[in-house]
């Protein structure tokens, strides 16, 4: 089993219940009710918080293309934008409090660090390879 693998299988296991020990905890202190509202909330307010700064990343990246340069920190903050998002969308305390900051701009500088540094470990060991035409 690779390592990608191993990680994934533990995120299926350790996600879902992480989520359900969150709602438990919220729901004893605010009610059912108000908790399942609060989830409702917090995935609305999210997707509008994606559709709004995935405009921004977009029209940055366009901007940078239109004068020539690399739009290669508006990629990365595509990228965080984009799984900020899918975080958004499923039900959970804990997802949306990392889609949060995923998505928010004062928070996304380093969620691109990391995925920066990351990139770079995986050039140098060769494991992503950059094909020009």
């Amino acid at each position: 089993m690779t390592a990608f693998r191993k990680w994934l299988l533990a995120l299926i296991i350790i996600v879902p219940v992480v989520e359900i020990f969150g709602f438990e905890w919220v729901a004893t202190r605010v009610g059912a009710a108000n908790t399942l509202l609060l989830t409702i909330v917090t995935s609305g307010i999210g997707m509008l918080m994606m559709r709004f700064e995935g405009r921004k990343v977009l029209e940055d990246s366009r901007a940078k293309m239109n004068s020539g340069q690399v739009p290669g920190r508006s990629m990365v903050d595509g990228l965080c934008v984009f799984i900020g998002g899918m975080l958004l969308v499923l039900p959970g305390f804990v997802t949306d409090l990392i889609g949060f900051t995923m998505v928010f701009p004062l928070t996304r500088p380093l969620y691109r660090y990391v995925i920066l540094k990351w990139i770079e470990r995986k050039m140098k060991d060769g494991n992503i390879k950059i094909y020009r035409r």
